[in-house]
């Protein structure tokens, strides 16, 4: 590996991975930064913030001029059930079509499979939602980020996946 190669933030790899240059045997990739706990942790709160203005500005209103009731308790209340569709195609149709929700871009944070592969439909859907599932009702499943070399969550293990900063 050449000076240049180190300044630019390139890594030499035994896997051919068909990213960056070929170097003998070997490829360079360029080496990701991947991103940690608080790092995602703000992203997903700003992503809460747009879910939320979504269901005020438009899922509430539809249903107030339907007639129909809003503040009505319970996991299968109509507006409960709208809410957690508007919640989770928030999150795979950002994440299929921009590899990034507002959040994450907002903090230059993106979704990656770790084979460097384009994110698939079966990859983003079974992150986010098999895996936001599990990692929901096991609340330890998002702090493991803090703790693995790839801050990956549980869904991020699940998935083949990670998030790293953008520019790095």
């Amino acid at each position: 590996m050449t000076t240049h190669d180190q300044e630019a933030g390139l890594e030499e790899t035994g896997q051919h991975s068909g990213e960056g240059r070929s170097h003998g045997m070997h490829s360079i990739v360029p080496v990701s930064r991947y991103a940690g706990f608080w790092m995602r942790f703000w992203a997903y709160l700003l992503d809460l913030v747009v879910i939320g203005s979504l269901n005020r500005l438009i899922v509430f209103p539809v249903f107030r001029a339907l007639g129909l009731p809003v503040a009505e308790s319970g996991m299968f209340a109509p507006a409960a059930i709208v809410t957690a569709i508007v919640f989770y195609l928030y999150f795979v149709l950002m994440t299929k079509y921009f590899g990034q929700t507002l959040g994450k871009m907002v903090f230059g944070l993106r979704v990656v499979d770790l084979k460097g592969e384009p994110l698939s439909w079966g990859t983003v859907l079974f992150r986010e939602w098999i895996g936001r599932f599990i990692s929901s009702t096991l609340v330890i499943a998002y702090l493991i980020v803090a703790f693995l070399p790839k801050k990956q969550g549980l869904h991020d293990l699940f998935a083949g996946t990670s998030v790293v900063h953008e520019n790095s």
